[in-house]
């Protein structure tokens, strides 16, 4: 298999999970902008939509959107049980959590690297953003992961959307739960690989 993506970008979540499951993996870096490879390919073939991540299988496939790569590779390796089974309600507590990290923080978060955002559309999304950030405090306040004391996809998925704030004017000092979050999974040997192989660590 090989991973399309670009440092830091959301390409991380699907990165740590490659490195959590001990699957084989080649990375290739993309430049969005030029839209080509580090190896001089044209990415739009890969994938039109122009972004990343990109998982390409070994037979030539391809898949898109860091949620769907996320759950196919936790399923080629269901004992590391980064995801519960297929169809069990746990199953869709995890794409709930997948669903409102990828709908309701990422394209937030993501829309403030923006530097031509008006000032008043930039404060109104900082406060969507906050409530957001109240509500899983909440949730992530006793410590532990998103659906319980496992970590799973959805976690690594979180972890790289909280990893932007720091980016973008958002200070996660209001939110020590968060903090917390943030500085229990970067512990994970697998994502500090990852961190290191993308030059962020």
């Amino acid at each position: 298999m090989k991973l399309y993506y670009m440092p830091g970008a959301c390409s991380l979540s699907p990165h740590i999970v490659l490195r959590e499951l001990g699957l084989p993996f080649e990375l290739e870096r993309v430049d969005t902008k030029s839209g080509k490879t580090e190896r001089g390919a044209d990415f739009r073939a890969l994938n039109p939509k122009g972004y990343v991540p990109v998982l390409q299988l070994d037979d030539g496939r391809t898949l898109t959107e860091g949620p769907a790569i996320v759950q196919y590779l936790a399923d080629l390796a269901p004992e590391a049980r980064l995801a519960p089974p297929n169809g069990s309600f746990e199953r869709a507590q995890l794409q709930a959590w997948l669903n409102y990290v990828t709908s309701e923080l990422h394209k937030s978060v993501g829309s403030l690297f923006n530097p031509s955002m008006p000032a008043e559309w930039r404060q109104a999304t900082q406060q969507a953003i906050g409530a957001r950030f109240d509500y899983l405090s909440s949730r992530l306040a006793g410590g532990g992961f998103l659906t319980g004391p496992r970590f799973t996809v959805a976690d690594a998925y979180l972890f790289v959307v909280l990893s932007w704030t720091s980016h973008v004017g958002l200070d996660l000092a209001r939110w020590p739960a968060l903090k917390a979050f943030v500085d229990r999974v970067a512990a994970r040997p697998a994502v500090q690989a990852a961190l290191r192989a993308e030059g962020l660590a």
